[in-house]
């Protein structure tokens, strides 16, 4: 059984008051117990009920995002929630069959230092890496909706060929690291090593339908100084299914022939450009790269959901499509960068409304 909440707890954990949360008991839209002059809720339906039961979720008491039991803040805007905490605690708490999508790209291995103790990407053993996506990503199989689909962008990296650190450079200030993973056992320096498929495939192993292995092309990738290899200019994108059969809406995404005479099913290699973030120090989620994912995977008005929100692109595409999206992250400064993205983009659209 989940924990049990009394008036002024739910309060805080909606961020709403506690007049408000009795008002919500009254009109019984909030099922609880009576326990004496007060009133006792579930915790899962305190959670079902701040994803699905009002259009506006309130706004935080004192100006501070509510806490949860886990030690994780919660950030509202309109239609979007962000969760402040480690995803591997989070997602446990979500109701099953939630979300319709289910669009996200996790740190990489051994590829950035975000500063985080016991961050994913970090760990010493390739293996603790995947093992650990794979769990995330079964916790969320759990909370998406039976004709749901998930898509992952996951990118690949070398072997460090023993280094023990990285800094930076003018061109990409958070490129240094503080650590370099070893190189992974039966592996040699230099060795490309395919983390996307490792994953991919673990997740298929764990239940998951790989529908398609999407390239995303990028036409202005970082420059490499290698001699003896070719640059990288491609990331992966995984379209797994929750279901053998499942929603997908081919027509919202379709592509025009190059001679105009009509449309046709979209390929599965896409040149779309990467996306500088003036408010952090590297390139995020490019909004064409989320969009066809939620166009053929939602309807508007569905749950869409970023375990790894990082700057909030998944947010945003989703105000823009009408969608209802929420977010966990661990980094508060992402977070920080989030909120102001998503709440610009929630002022343009209420200027184009009015």
């Amino acid at each position: 059984m989940s924990k049990l909440y009394t008036t002024e707890e739910a309060a805080t954990y909606l961020g709403v008051s506690s007049a408000r949360i009795r008002q919500f008991i009254q009109e019984d839209r909030l099922v609880s117990e009576k326990s004496g002059r007060d009133h006792l809720i579930q915790e899962s339906i305190l959670a079902e009920f701040a994803l699905r039961g009002r259009k506006k979720t309130g706004r935080p008491l004192n100006g501070k995002a509510p806490v949860h039991e886990n030690g994780s803040a919660s950030v509202h805007c309109q239609g979007l929630r962000i969760l402040h905490g480690d995803t591997r605690d989070i997602i446990r708490t979500l109701p099953d069959n939630t979300f319709r999508c289910v669009v996200t790209s996790p740190p990489y291995w051994g590829v950035r230092d975000y500063g985080i103790e016991n961050q994913i990407g970090a760990e010493p053993d390739l293996n603790e890496y995947i093992n650990a996506l794979v769990k995330i990503f079964s916790e969320v199989r759990r909370v998406l909706k039976p004709d749901g689909t998930f898509w992952l962008n996951i990118g690949n990296t070398y072997t460090s060929g023993g280094r023990k650190w990285r800094q930076d450079d003018a061109k990409n200030k958070g490129r240094a690291m503080s650590y370099r993973p070893p190189t992974p056992k039966g592996l040699k320096k230099k060795d490309l090593i395919g983390v996307a498929w490792m994953v991919a495939m673990a997740c298929q192993l764990d239940g998951w339908y790989l529908r398609n292995d999407i390239i995303w092309h990028k036409p202005n990738c970082q420059p490499e100084s290698v001699k003896d290899r070719l640059t990288v200019a491609h990331e992966y994108l995984f379209m797994f299914s929750k279901s053998e059969r499942y929603f997908f809406n081919q027509d919202a995404i379709k592509e025009s022939f190059k001679n105009g005479s009509g449309l046709k099913n979209k390929r599965t290699v896409w040149s779309i450009n990467t996306e500088p973030c003036a408010e952090a120090h590297f390139a995020i989620f490019p909004k064409n790269l989320v969009k066809p994912c939620i166009l053929a995977g939602t309807e508007e008005g569905d749950m869409v959901l970023d375990p790894f929100y990082g700057a909030g692109t998944v947010g945003i595409v989703s105000q823009e499509l009408n969608r209802k999206c929420v977010g966990i992250e661990i980094n508060t400064e992402y977070i920080d960068i989030a909120r102001k993205r998503n709440q610009r983009v929630q002022g343009k659209l209420m200027l184009q409304e009015s």
